[in-house]
């Protein structure tokens, strides 16, 4: 018989009954729109201006490479202080990168090194972000809601992604790229203000004095990952998302012009436009879906079976010959990923112990964020040796290979399912 948090959680989209989260799903929505019409209006002028393969590669890894390096430290950061000025810091860091770009182009002044420096700091904004939300949103829904709330914050995020790209061509169109980057650090500011209106912190006070007594380095993270380290569901969930960050991560989203030219319709700019919404509109609708009818027993074992069956649909739109059925392909990959990976990461966020959960959220973040660092080497490399068509397929099975081994460890003590009202 289920227990009453059981029955609880089957309720569709329980998270939004939380007022609170309700807001922060909106305006964390805006804010992700906000980052995807910058990369827009950006990345076509930069590319307009230099024609720099080199540059282009740099905005790529300047996104990924800070979530590698500094993940833990932001994570630690969301465990010492109030989570609520860290996510502010990095609205206005993102703001300020939008505003400084939209002046540079204004005025015609923009030169490579401003484009390097303010890549990066928009690289650093999102890592400010990202264990601190978390925390926050932990600290409005609790543990029992956990579960819909992180994956409904997925949602919302993908629904950014689906919308800034429409957003930001039409600002381009409409007013042009300066004004419209000027436009969009406006985007930014209802996520700022909400946060002056709440007392959620990110964590209780007990828990914040007790990370507030934890040192701050290197040293510090290896003394967390080995308190954690016989937990055999933390440690299968960082390594799945590592995995699939690693070898397939979001890399093929840049080949995706060739993949359109494969398939040979006869608008290319269609085909490429619908290949890249197909994914993130399959995590917004498998995301809607998911929360809808209150699916998926929070357990390990099907956190990896969705990454089983992302490796599938993935590997087999990289060897697909018919434009209809990649479509297919892509879009149930974004519902098989976005089910995954929100699994993974609320079974780490409720395993970890409360005074080391940012600093967890923060290796959970380098595994899943950071190691896109280097699925450019192997989908984009490798693709250059052997095809891009095939070095997909082959990081899908591979990941397949890692996710059917992690399978058999996550289960083997038979404790993989966890409770969300205990």
């Amino acid at each position: 018989m289920n227990n009453p948090g059981q029955q609880r959680e089957k309720i569709a989209f329980v998270a939004l009954r939380h007022r609170e989260f309700r807001w922060y799903f909106i305006a964390s929505m805006l804010a992700m729109m906000a980052d995807n019409i910058e990369h827009v209006i950006s990345y076509w002028v930069i590319f307009r201006i230099f024609h720099s393969p080199v540059l282009g590669g740099f905005a790529v890894i300047s996104h990924w490479m800070p979530f590698l390096l500094f993940s833990f430290y932001s994570g630690a950061l969301a465990d010492r202080f109030d989570c609520r000025r860290l996510i502010q810091a990095g609205m206005a860091m993102f703001i300020l990168v939008s505003l400084v770009w939209g002046i540079l182009f204004l005025t015609q002044a923009i030169q490579v090194w401003h484009a390097v420096i303010l890549l990066t700091v928009h690289g650093f904004a999102g890592v400010l972000w990202e264990p601190a939300a978390l925390l926050i949103i932990h600290d409005i829904v609790g543990s029992e809601h956990l579960q819909s709330a992180i994956r409904l914050n997925a949602t919302s995020r993908y629904l950014g992604i689906v919308l800034g790209p429409v957003i930001g061509g039409g600002l381009l169109l409409l007013v042009g790229p300066a004004p419209g980057l000027l436009v969009n650090g406006l985007i930014y500011l209802p996520l700022i203000v909400w946060l002056l209106t709440v007392a959620y912190t990110g964590h209780d006070p007990e828990a914040r004095r007790a990370g507030l007594s934890k040192r701050f380095g290197l040293a510090n993270t290896i003394e967390v990952l080995r308190e954690v380290a016989g937990n055999r569901t933390i440690l299968s969930m960082v390594l799945l998302a590592g995995a699939s960050a690693f070898f397939v991560g979001n890399a093929f989203q840049a080949h995706m012009p060739e993949y359109a030219h494969h398939f040979g319709t006869d608008d290319e700019s269609l085909a490429y436009s619908s290949l890249l919404a197909a994914n993130a509109a399959g995590a917004v609708v498998g995301g809607l879906l998911l929360e809808a009818r209150g699916l998926l027993k929070l357990q390990a074992r099907t956190a990896v079976i969705f990454a089983i069956l992302f490796c599938l649909s993935i590997g087999s739109f990289a060897l697909a010959t018919n434009y209809p059925l990649a479509l297919a392909l892509l879009f149930l990959a974004g519902v098989f990923n976005l089910a995954s990976v929100t699994m993974a990461q609320t079974l780490v966020q409720l395993l970890a112990p409360p005074d080391v959960r940012g600093r967890l959220i923060g290796v959970f973040a380098t595994s899943n964020l950071g190691l896109r660092t280097f699925s450019g080497v192997t989908v984009g490399l490798l693709g250059g040796l052997i095809g891009v068509h095939f070095s997909l397929a082959l990081s899908a099975t591979a990941l397949l290979a890692v996710a059917i081994a992690l399978l058999a460890f996550a289960v083997r003590s038979g404790t993989d399912t966890v409770n969300p009202a205990s």
